[in-house]
């Protein structure tokens, strides 16, 4: 049984190891990088989180499990254009962007890491699936993955481009991009 005192030191541990991954990358991210970062001891540390990939394992699932709380919360009455607002408003958080990348810099070269991304990004299928299924009932349900897959794509490049890792920002490819996002879900 955890405590509410134990819970909170191991919500501070997953901050630090946040931190390291954002600021150092995935290769940066040891149990002494992390323990450092939280101000704590090695032994501290591994009392919570006894190996790296235990660490990596519970930070990926709440990396991932607030992002697909963030979606499911953005359009809980169907908002696509909520839903795309949201998702390119977030692209402007480096910090967000820079998870995502070192997630998927990791999960290139951990089998483990990238068994539980794709688990998240079949989640987040599943979650458009439903919401475009409700905006165009009379498509295949092929489409509806389809759409909900490309959809992802388009967002996931999209915050490569936006968040300055691969591009630079402008007003008319966002309004662009917004529209063909908004578009693939709604079939518009």
């Amino acid at each position: 049984m955890t405590t509410a005192k134990g819970a909170a030191r191991r919500a501070a541990l997953l901050d630090a190891a946040e931190a390291t991954l954002v600021g150092g990358g995935h290769t940066a991210l040891s149990l002494r990088a992390v323990a450092d970062a939280a101000g704590v001891r090695l032994g501290h540390l591994q009392y919570y989180f006894p190996s790296r990939d235990a660490l990596v394992a519970e930070l990926l699932a709440r990396i991932l499990q607030r992002s697909l709380d963030r979606v499911a919360e953005a359009v809980p009455d169907g908002r696509l254009d909520e839903l795309v607002a949201l998702l390119l408003a977030q692209q402007t958080d480096a910090q967000l962007v820079r998870v995502f990348v070192e997630l998927w810099a990791l999960a290139a070269r951990d089998e483990a890491v990238a068994v539980r991304v794709r688990a998240f990004y079949r989640q987040y299928a599943d979650l458009l699936t439903d919401r475009i299924r409700t905006h165009a009932p009379d498509v295949p349900p092929e489409e509806h993955r389809a759409r909900a897959e490309v959809f992802i794509a388009l967002i996931e490049g999209g915050s490569l481009m936006r968040s300055g890792v691969a591009g630079t920002p402008s007003a008319a490819t966002d309004a662009l991009l917004s529209r063909t996002a908004l578009g693939i879900l709604t079939g518009g």
